[in-house]
């Protein structure tokens, strides 16, 4: 069975620019990618979990969200960290769907597809909806904290305060120097 890095995006490995509708406008955050880079060289694989309801709510159209994605799985595969596959929940908040985190829908799928193994994974994301949909796929969970979304301190299995200490924490978990 593999072992999987599921990560958010928006806020997570790149900047959060709200709806994001053209490629130009994607960073990716410090070090994220020489630490994917680093995960997905350790035999991890990289899958992306993401709510995109700016589909949903009419704000990018479908067009502009695949513009967007093509390039950052571009720019993901160019750094050396190739992202093994995405899974978007495309639905408005309201529609009540099976697919938007923090349900771990799309996690079940990926397992399914890639031959995950979830208790030996990750999921790594900026809001409590990502923590929670990797605690309800069975995943060991870090909130990369910011000061934009709140995230309950005792929800996540590890808070880091950057992609330094992620890499830290996925290539040694029981590493002593990683304070929760």
């Amino acid at each position: 069975m593999n072992r999987a890095v599921f990560l958010d995006r928006d806020g997570t490995i790149i900047e959060d620019a709200g709806y994001l509708r053209e490629a130009q406008a994607i960073r990716p955050l410090s070090r994220a990618l020489d630490t994917l880079r680093t995960l997905a060289e350790a035999g991890w694989l990289l899958v992306v979990v993401t709510n995109q309801s700016g589909v949903g709510r009419g704000f990018i159209s479908t067009e502009e969200l695949l513009e967007v994605r093509n390039a950052f799985e571009t720019l993901m595969r160019r750094a050396g960290a190739p992202v093994t596959a995405t899974y978007c929940c495309l639905h408005a908040p309201e529609e009540n769907c099976e697919c938007r985190k923090p349900s771990p829908s799309l996690f079940f799928q990926a397992a399914a597809g890639h031959n995950i193994d979830l208790s030996q994974s990750w999921m790594i994301g900026d809001r409590e909806s990502d923590i929670l949909s990797g605690k309800n796929a069975g995943c060991s969970t870090i909130w990369l904290r910011n000061n934009v979304h709140a995230v309950n301190p005792d929800l996540p299995d590890f808070i880091a305060e950057d992609w330094h200490e992620i890499e830290l924490i996925v290539a040694a978990p029981s590493h002593p120097d990683i304070l929760r």
